[in-house]
């Protein structure tokens, strides 16, 4: 292997087994692929040491990702129920889960997900941190937050949440510019705690470059973590947000100056009206980079229906340029989601990044919707229930409610328009009261 990374390959011309995947996933032309892989504008995440990862691309012009989040907590340590939504993530064919794993010794559990998983896996190196050394966050040294990072990205994990956005720089922004929910980012917040605690820059800003070399060792693609997304819609757009972003791009050229893969990550809550806007701005300061959003939320008085009003933003996200939508749960605000709550989260945001994709003109998109106006024409019920995003939720609609008429469903009945425009279209009569 003549080549460190993915995006190391690409510059050299070099077509990886990874792109080739891709490539035909995607149904797109390889030397394209590589040429975006090689500008930063498409990465492939696929740590060397990930060997059962079936490689996915995630930027422009490809299919927009969507990611799980799950993962153990103090409250909810149940490692058994953790890995049941692995399976059914993986089952539910979404692109990626994250670890998010933030009690306890979480090594066995991580690589148990990377040994199982096709779906690239993410993390976030300093939800590790506390119980991997047993220390309170202030004891921990800069050194020791680097041989966490060194340590999944040896076990083989493929992206990872760096928040080297919030240094000293963007604290001070964050301080002068008053918010209504303040840092609402978990890693974000423990970076900021941990920098006023020790009264020094943060650890992943200074040594970005030892951050680096650990990432293009393995391949490990760096996602730059959004510490001060808005946590409510008062919030965005707000200094704090755009000076975080700003650093993003810089440590962004950074980056791919040593063929390390990046994603830059994106607003939590924000109004409809604002999201086209912060793409494109996004886009713009980070240089053309993959953009991975949660949400965006677009209102804030929704616990328990969150994931529609994350598939809401997801989908004008996405449609706007975003690339990689994080899920969220109808838990979001209030629980660990549990194994229905997962798969309501992904079903929402595989509709949010399926209509967005249809906007964008993705290769194959309005293609799956056609089938689908085919079978619903000929009133082909099995065609149906086979592309539908939920096959089992279709089957069992339909089986709850049976209609008199096989040819009909117990809205319409014999009234079925469908039904009757066949039958118009064919010469035969239309019969509504009598067999």
């Amino acid at each position: 292997m003549n080549y460190t990374t993915q995006m190391d390959a690409a510059k050299k011309n070099i077509v990886t087994e990874e792109m080739k995947i891709v490539s035909q996933k995607e149904n797109v032309d390889i030397n394209q692929l590589r040429g975006l892989v090689a500008e930063g504008k498409v990465v492939i995440p696929a740590n060397k040491n990930h060997q059962f990862l079936s490689a996915e691309g995630v930027g422009h012009g490809l299919k927009t990702k969507i990611n799980v989040n799950l993962g153990i907590s103090k409250d909810c340590a149940n490692v058994k129920m953790e890995v049941e939504k692995v399976k059914t993530a993986i089952k539910m064919k979404a692109e990626a889960i994250m670890d998010l794993s933030s009690y306890g010794k979480t090594e066995e559990f991580r690589k148990k997900l990377i040994e199982m998983s096709p779906a690239m896996i993410g993390t976030v190196p300093i939800y590790d941190a506390v119980g991997f050394y047993d220390k309170e966050l202030s004891d921990i040294t800069e050194e020791e937050f680097l041989r966490v990072v060194e340590k999944q990205a040896q076990d083989g994990v493929d992206f990872m949440t760096i928040h080297a956005g919030i240094n000293r720089e963007t604290a001070d922004v964050f301080k002068r510019n008053n918010r209504l929910m303040n840092i609402v980012s978990r890693g974000g917040a423990l970076i900021y705690a941990w920098m006023e605690l020790n009264n020094k820059e943060n650890p992943f800003y200074e040594h970005f470059d030892k951050v680096l070399d650990i990432c293009a060792k393995y391949d490990v693609t760096i996602s730059l973590g959004d510490a001060c997304r808005p946590g409510c819609i008062e919030d965005s757009t707000d200094a704090s947000q755009i000076k975080e972003l700003i650093t993003l791009g810089e440590l962004t050229k950074r980056a791919w100056e040593k063929n390390v893969q990046v994603m830059i990550e994106g607003p939590g809550h924000m109004a409809l009206n604002e999201i086209q806007s912060n793409m494109i701005l996004e886009k713009r300061l980070c240089h053309g980079a993959p953009f991975y959003v949660l949400g965006p939320l677009v209102t804030d008085i929704a616990p328990g229906y969150d994931h529609i009003t994350s598939a809401i933003g997801g989908a004008i996200a996405a449609a706007s340029g975003a690339d990689f939508l994080c899920y969220v749960t109808p838990a979001e605000h209030l629980r660990l989601p549990n194994l229905d709550d997962m798969k309501e989260g992904i079903i929402a945001s595989k509709i949010a990044a399926h209509a967005a994709d249809i906007a964008k003109n993705i290769k194959g998109a309005r293609e799956w919707d056609y089938k689908m106006g085919e079978a619903r024409r000929k009133l082909d019920w099995e065609a149906m229930f086979e592309l539908s995003i939920d096959p089992e939720k279709a089957r069992r609609y339909r089986r709850e409610s049976t209609p008199e008429h096989s040819d009909t469903c117990t809205m319409c009945g014999k009234m079925c328009a469908v039904r009757n425009m066949n039958r118009v279209m064919e010469g035969k009569k239309v019969n509504i009261l009598n067999e």
